[in-house]
């Protein structure tokens, strides 16, 4: 199997960071705009707890725990775009560990009191080290997923979620089953709004 650096991953993770830097110079700028033309952008930063299937090896029941990190910068009351990393490094399988570094657009739904569904669509970089250190693998990730926010105060909010990641192309491994690697799992965790 051929091994790949992870310099694909630092340059996805740079273009996260620009994205970033980016939407904070739009959000700063519409601050100064009155209210009174419509809502002001909200930056929301927060971590997460992660517990997925692991997808590989296939057909086994392996779940991977894990810790992340997130960004949702809403655009508009409705529409919001989400970044993410996540770190998949616990309960492996013989050494088996996942990185995600994902981000996409996100619809948010109209609020319930204080809980507002969402659904959204994010695309990156799926990272995995495969057991007994046979090698490892980066994949382009795909992940549908939908959740919700419920608001705690006024700037924390509590964050669940459910995606259903596609890897293409994985696991490419001689020797190992050509099913496409799916990991899938449940996401909480704590956001904080920062701009707003």
């Amino acid at each position: 199997m051929l091994l790949f650096t992870r310099s694909p991953a630092t340059r996805f993770l740079g273009g996260i960071v620009a994205l970033a830097a980016t939407w904070l110079a739009i959000a700063a700028h519409a601050q100064v705009v009155p209210s009174a033309f419509g809502p002001a952008h909200a930056l929301w930063l927060g971590g997460e707890y992660s517990n997925i299937h692991a997808g590989f090896p296939y057909q086994s029941s392996q779940r991977l725990f894990g810790v992340g990190v997130f960004a949702d910068y809403h655009l508009t009351p409705h529409i919001g775009i989400e970044a993410q990393a996540r770190f998949l490094r616990f309960n492996s399988f013989y050494g088996e560990t996942e990185t995600n570094y994902l981000a996409g657009p996100r619809y948010l739904a109209r609020s319930f009191g204080n809980l507002q569904p969402y659904a959204q669509f994010l695309a990156g970089l799926g990272m995995i080290q495969y057991p007994f250190q046979i090698g490892s693998g980066n994949y382009l990730a795909l992940a549908p997923g939908a959740g919700a926010n419920y608001r705690i105060a006024r700037r924390w909010s509590l964050t669940g979620s459910y995606d259903y990641q596609l890897w293409p192309g994985s696991p490419g491994v001689t020797g190992v089953p050509s099913h496409q690697i799916a990991p899938s799992g449940f996401h909480a965790g704590l956001a904080f709004r920062l701009l707003r």
